[in-house]
């Protein structure tokens, strides 16, 4: 027997682990190559490898899938988290610009992805911790 759709977590809807990995993956293959996230991509280490594999474990409790995150460093406080970083409406924008494309590229439900780049454009708004502009 299978689950009716409008009973699936966003998790599932995606198709699981893969799927969640083949969009963080795309979503920093955009920041490190977009030169319209230039700026986002400077407040993040060298490597991506460790980014990558925290906004999976982030992404796969908060689409309902198994609480990876919090199992390893607790709940995910993302304001202060963020803290030691400006984020401002440019950080926010170039983010967005990447997680939109990636969303774009890897749901093919449009429903679905418009309602993931809704959530998202709230995580990110909400995470704007100063007034000016990081240029």
């Amino acid at each position: 027997m299978t689950t009716p759709p409008s009973t699936l977590t966003p998790y599932e809807a995606l198709g699981g682990a893969p799927a969640l990995h083949r969009l963080v993956t795309r979503f920093y293959e955009l920041m490190d190559t977009l030169p319209e996230a230039y700026a986002v991509r400077k407040i993040h280490p060298e490597s991506l490898a460790g980014s990558t594999q925290s906004l999976f474990e982030f992404l796969s409790g908060w689409f309902g899938g198994p609480a990876l995150y919090i199992a390893q460093k607790g709940h995910p406080r993302l304001r202060m988290r963020h803290a030691p970083y400006v984020v401002d409406q440019r950080m926010r924008d170039e983010w967005m610009l990447c997680m939109t494309e990636a969303l774009t590229e890897q749901v093919a439900d449009a429903e679905m992805r418009d309602g993931l780049i809704h959530v998202f454009a709230q995580m990110a708004d909400h995470l704007i911790n100063t007034d000016g502009d990081s240029g």
